[in-house]
């Protein structure tokens, strides 16, 4: 696993003698730890910009899946919610083509009380739980009932963040 802001998932990894990691990392691991399947970190020194993972939930037919997010903060936040979007391919009712999530906290049910972790567990929730009834993906919705054949259509359209760089 590739070391990524000083990280290799949610573990963090020694810095080189005489550096120290930037308080943006140190902030990120205390909101990241203890949280199985989720990630998130700054990507370099822009604070406003993440990469974000998500692991399918045990159970469902995302479990043994990983999807890389993005995430971009605005000037306002947290008043205002960041843009989250899919950055590895996702069969999902609630996520178009292009990676766009509809998710009402990300929306109009946003609160400012909010915060990285609890965005992600929304998001890996709702990959169990879809809205079919408010769909972007209206196939991925009509296929949802047939669970069998949803996991087949996911397991198709499936490329794992590395294949998918």
């Amino acid at each position: 696993m590739e070391t990524v802001n000083g990280y290799q998932g949610n573990t963090p990894v020694a810095a080189p003698a005489g550096t120290t990691p930037s308080k943006q990392t140190v902030t990120a691991a205390k909101i990241m730890s203890g949280e199985s399947g989720i990630s998130a970190f700054p990507e370099g020194d822009n604070i406003f910009c993440w990469k974000g993972t998500i692991k399918g939930s045990k159970d469902t037919v995302f479990e043994e899946t990983e999807y890389k997010l993005s995430l971009s903060f605005p000037n306002d936040y947290p008043f205002k919610p960041p843009k989250v979007k899919f950055e590895t391919s996702c069969f999902h009712p609630n996520v178009d083509i292009y990676g766009n999530i509809c998710l009402d906290i990300l929306q109009d049910k946003w609160s400012s009380a909010y915060d990285v972790r609890t965005m992600l567990l929304s998001i890996q929730s709702l990959l169990g739980e879809p809205n079919t009834s408010s769909p972007l993906n209206t196939q991925a919705a009509q296929l949802w009932s047939n669970q069998q054949e949803y996991r087949k259509m996911v397991e198709k359209l499936y490329k794992p963040p590395s294949a998918a760089a």
